[in-house]
């Protein structure tokens, strides 16, 4: 990637991140999986957090994050994103187990003002057997984000019917922090190699 093509794309990121985290990539010989380079450094995304599961348990990023982890923060009312984007991180952890790797998909819901812990796990499951799918308070839900730099925003004043604007990333992350970062036009293929290749560093 270029230096103009580095820059570009960072700012493209900062503005969809909208809270303070410049990311781009910078694959090299040094860095073979694409490492993403992060304002702050790579310790300034995640960290922890306590949420509720499908079975309106409390848990933290400890019950969760055991091994290498995909974490994406949308909601089951969103009518293509969230759909395409879960789907795709799902068809990536088949790859994946197909070589051998386990990685855990995780959806973590921003609007716990209609997905309750059944209405994320129904979704969590609908996408993925393995799909952990997590909500919580306004609260809980907000610290979350805050952690991985994501955005969110409701759109629309009714009370039922409304919208959610949300930053998009997949987060790879493992029980030692944050690993890398996936765009949504990043396909299955290439996420489960760039997954494979910083299990193989992790190893």
């Amino acid at each position: 990637m270029s230096n103009i093509k580095a820059i570009i794309a960072a700012l493209v990121v900062a503005g969809a991140v909208g809270v303070g985290g410049v990311y781009y990539y910078n694959s090299t010989p040094a860095n073979p999986c694409g490492t993403a380079v992060v304002a702050g450094g790579k310790a300034a995304i995640g960290g922890p957090f306590t949420l509720v599961n499908s079975k309106g348990e409390t848990v933290t990023d400890k019950d969760i994050i055991k091994g290498p982890t995909l974490i994406y923060f949308g909601y089951t009312f969103c009518p293509d994103v969230c759909p395409f984007d879960t789907a795709r991180n799902a068809e990536a952890v088949d790859i994946l187990a197909e070589r051998g790797i386990n990685v855990q998909p995780v959806f973590i819901s921003i609007d716990p003002q209609r997905d309750d812990p059944e209405t994320v796990g129904d979704f969590a499951e609908n996408v993925h057997e393995r799909m952990i799918g997590l909500t919580g308070s306004p609260e809980q839900v907000k610290a979350a984000s805050k952690a991985y730099k994501t955005y969110f925003r409701k759109n629309g004043d009714d009370p039922e019917d409304y919208l959610m604007d949300h930053s998009t990333f997949t987060y790879l992350v493992g029980p030692d922090g944050f690993w890398d970062f996936f765009k949504r036009d990043t396909t299955p293929e290439e996420m489960a190699d760039t997954v494979a290749c910083y299990v193989k560093q992790h190893s």
